[in-house]
């Protein structure tokens, strides 16, 4: 089978997947099914089901029932399992810092303690407790919080974390920035629906996204009732960015009635952890200019960078780069967070995208649609002002965010080369090296009496191997499936997030299981 034939048969398997359709299809000689509910007797039409339930599984939103997010799918579930009962686990499903022991930086800490309780300022040791640049700043901050943290904002966001986001773009791509077009949310994972929402109508409405891909993009364009379209990374080019690819992924969507309306890329990658080069980034706002397509340039990990030869820059840095007629043509929106980084505020909630292009009138749209949640919530808000506007050089915190930001982004490197050397140095495992992000995604060549085993427990091959190996271990993984792969190969997602004295167990316990898997079905 030719690769463009394996792709466009493979991008099918991975949709029906993922809109939860009740065919069965074949991956790795394992014939699956979906797990929908079956057709019942209830009607669409239907106040009730038969046993009185109003909200019940056959009378739910049908893009509900269809929706599923692999990250905390059945992996997860069984992991949860598995930890209430006594069993030891390493949740590396998720990029969850803090989870895994990653400290809170001291900083942003600070100024938060005397945001939520303001009442420590009028303290007469407070100079004592906290350095002079965290009490100037958390001041600054409650004189723009009108009644503080516990009351609403705008429901784009405070303005003057807004200015200072925009301040923030404006020094790191030297590019003029808008603080009304810019939308503070609850992570960045609330922006990237709120403009999903707004672009997607029905569901010939699509929206092209990298496969591998993060389950964010299929979910939340299944639950909007739109249309995912697959481009695929290149494995053996360090999943590397194809222009080719991405007109033949568009030419066979439009050739079957698709309306592609946006494009979607992850830089640096999850699950794939390559970061892109200036010239990738020019080719995809070619690509969006020439195609009229809007491009949504998922950028929450450039701080997460391991390596020199290709260090962030961002995609609006290039659009201004580009020049005419990109620079005003090219509709981009950019999404950032305080989740990755080396804050790693995951439970925060602070993110924002910036709207570049757009049209005056779509972003009030998009800004009705933000007031029904009436706002983000102020100690994200907060986090992010801390996030764009760090101490600077001269602040008396200055020397120690830096150091902590620098130690923190080396033991992420150092942790990069120990998952991804740990993984190549096993039987038939091959992984690219974590270029930046949070993770790394091996392949396994799994022998055909695994396979077969699989078949036999109603598992995909990729989803057994992470079964045994979270039973034998503990390590909480999630299979490439989850994210989309080729055809006959098998992937896993980790993270590097486990702090380095767990992650020499984390790797010596993989090995011995890997070895033993593979003794064992060979």
């Amino acid at each position: 089978m030719s690769r463009n034939a394996a792709n466009r048969l493979v991008s099918a398997l991975f949709r029906a997947n993922q809109q939860g359709l009740s065919a069965s299809w074949s991956v790795g000689g394992t014939r699956l099914k979906s797990a929908m509910p079956q057709p019942t007797d209830a009607k669409d039409d239907d106040l009730h089901h038969k046993d009185g339930k109003v909200l019940h599984p056959h009378l739910i939103n049908e893009n509900v029932l269809k929706t599923q997010y692999a990250v905390r799918g059945e992996l997860y579930l069984r992991a949860e399992q598995l930890r209430k009962e006594g069993k030891d686990i390493i949740f590396t499903n998720v990029g969850n810092p803090h989870a895994l022991g990653a400290k809170p930086m001291t900083f942003p800490r600070q100024v938060l303690a005397l945001c939520a309780a303001p009442f420590l300022l009028d303290h007469p040791r407070v100079s004592e407790m906290f350095p002079p640049d965290a009490i100037a700043r958390a001041k600054k901050i409650l004189a723009a919080f009108k009644g503080g943290v516990g009351a609403y904002t705008d429901s784009r966001g405070n303005p003057l974390v807004r200015e200072e986001v925009a301040k923030f773009i404006e020094q790191r791509d030297g590019v003029p920035s808008n603080p009304d077009h810019i939308f503070l949310t609850d992570g960045a994972s609330v922006s990237v629906r709120l403009c999903l929402n707004a672009m997607i109508r029905h569901e010939r409405d699509s929206i092209l996204v990298p496969i591998p891909q993060y389950p964010l993009y299929s979910a939340s364009i299944r639950l909007y009732g739109g249309s995912l379209v697959g481009y695929y990374l290149d494995e053996k080019a360090g999943w590397g960015l194809s222009a080719e690819e991405l007109r033949r992924s568009l030419k066979e969507a439009r050739d079957e009635g698709k309306l592609v309306r946006g494009l979607v890329f992850i830089n640096p990658g999850n699950p794939t952890g390559q970061c892109l080069s200036r010239d990738n980034l020019a080719e995809l706002i070619k690509f969006c200019y020439e195609e009229r397509i809007v491009l949504m340039a998922d950028e929450v990990y450039q701080e997460n960078v391991y390596q020199d030869e290709r260090p962030f820059v961002s995609a609006k840095k290039v659009l201004w780069e580009m020049g005419e007629p990109y620079r005003s043509q090219v509709e981009l929106l950019s999404f950032h967070t305080v989740s990755k980084g080396t804050a790693g505020e995951c439970g925060l909630r602070g993110g924002y995208v910036e709207m570049t292009n757009i049209h005056p009138g779509a972003i009030e749209e998009v800004y009705k649609c933000a007031s029904i949640n009436l706002s983000p919530n102020t100690m994200g808000q907060i986090a992010l002002s801390c996030l764009v506007n760090p101490p600077k050089k001269g602040d008396p915190s200055y020397e120690q965010f830096v150091a902590e930001k620098a130690a923190e982004l080396a033991s992420l490197r150092r942790r990069a080369h120990m998952v991804t050397d740990g993984f190549n140095a096993l039987q038939g495992v091959t992984c690219n090296f974590t270029e930046g992000a949070m993770y790394a995604f091996p392949q396994i060549r799994l022998p055909p009496k695994a396979l077969e085993a699989a078949k036999a427990a109603g598992k995909a091959g990729d989803v057994f191997y992470c079964l045994k190996l979270l039973e034998a271990t503990g390590i909480s993984t999630v299979p490439g499936s989850g994210f989309g792969q080729e055809e006959d190969t098998f992937h896993l997602r980790t993270t590097i997030l486990p702090r380095e004295e767990v992650m020499t167990h984390f790797v010596e316990a993989f090995d011995k299981f890997h070895k033993d898997f593979m003794k064992q079905y060979s």
